[in-house]
């Protein structure tokens, strides 16, 4: 991905609820779709900063989503994943569009945290979709920057701006 583009002191990331769907314990993996997994296929990049736009190596992020026909995995750990960023504070995981589920719009959500730092939970929504305007919860702040790049997939990006840590 691009350097990321922040101006210090820089707003930190949302938190939002963390649902009813949160399992801990989920694979340290970048890629959720395993085989045979329908849906648009979306490769999620950005970088975890601090408030001083410093990129945070070793932050832990947990992803977990409904798959594309909005259902989520209760009893495994489909669609669910973690992964710790670079030296230089980027992440990437593949994954599918999430589908919808009733009463909500598409999103992924997400926990954050640098080491030592305190745990951000949030979630990012889909730009377009037209179900993020009756969405009791949507904020545009946490919409993935997103670029179609042909045959049906997808690239977004998003940085989360978080408290540092040690």
């Amino acid at each position: 991905p691009p350097a990321p583009d922040c101006n210090a002191p820089a707003p930190l990331t949302p938190a939002m609820t963390e649902g009813p769907y949160y399992m801990p314990g989920s694979p340290e993996r970048t890629s959720l779709v395993e085989q045979g997994s329908p849906g648009n296929r979306l490769t999620l990049t950005g970088f975890v900063l601090d408030e001083n736009c410093a990129p945070i190596p070793g932050a832990w992020i947990d992803f977990w989503q409904t798959d594309a026909a909005g259902s989520y995995d209760n009893t495994g750990y489909g669609m669910r994943g973690h992964q710790f960023t670079g030296d230089q504070g980027r992440y990437r995981l593949e994954t599918v569009l999430p589908g919808l589920y009733p009463g909500r719009t598409s999103h992924i959500h997400v926990k954050v945290q640098a080491p030592g730092g305190p745990e951000l939970t949030t979630q990012l929504f889909v730009p377009g979709e037209p179900a993020n305007q009756s969405d009791r919860i949507f904020d545009e702040r946490l919409l993935m920057d997103l670029q179609e790049v042909g045959d049906g997939a997808y690239w977004a990006q998003y940085d989360f701006i978080v408290e540092g840590g040690e």
